[in-house]
């Protein structure tokens, strides 16, 4: 903004410029920041800002992230891995049932979002959830266990 468009050029010649007599302007009355959250600002963060102190559960020493990762894949998205042409090719040939093996493309869990289209597949993962079993084999599919 341009200096002739700003406040402080209206309020030239007006001792306190906006800000009192009485209290004055000084620099930080309350404490910088977040200061006094425990003491003289508790009201408002008791007010507006609950639970903001304070732990909650357990500490877990030394994680290891690698032995929580489990990336999921939904049966909506499990052809998206093969590509079209593959499912096309898979539903010509009969009696032969196409092979997705979820790991080779860094996946670990089956989940069961979205419908399969009606061909049988043979799924390999790590884990499965009870209901995308339930629709791979009703798409005459079947479930594979892997380490």
């Amino acid at each position: 903004m341009t200096a002739r468009l700003k406040r402080t050029r209206h309020k030239r010649g007006h001792v306190s410029h906006g800000h009192g007599r009485v209290g004055k302007h000084r620099k930080h009355p309350g404490g910088r920041g977040n200061a006094g959250g425990q003491h003289h600002h508790r009201i408002m963060f008791d007010k507006y800002h609950p639970g903001y102190f304070g732990k909650v559960g357990m500490r877990h020493f030394h994680k290891q992230k690698n032995h929580y990762h489990c990336p999921i894949i939904n049966l909506d998205k499990l052809w998206t891995l093969l590509g079209e042409e593959a499912r096309l090719s898979a539903a010509k040939a009969a009696g032969k049932a196409a092979v997705i093996d979820v790991t080779k493309f860094g996946y670990f869990k089956v989940l069961g979002k979205g419908d399969l289209p009606k061909q049988p597949v043979v799924v390999r993962a790590k884990f499965i959830s009870k209901l995308a079993e339930k629709k791979i084999k009703e798409v005459g599919g079947a479930v594979q266990l892997i380490a």
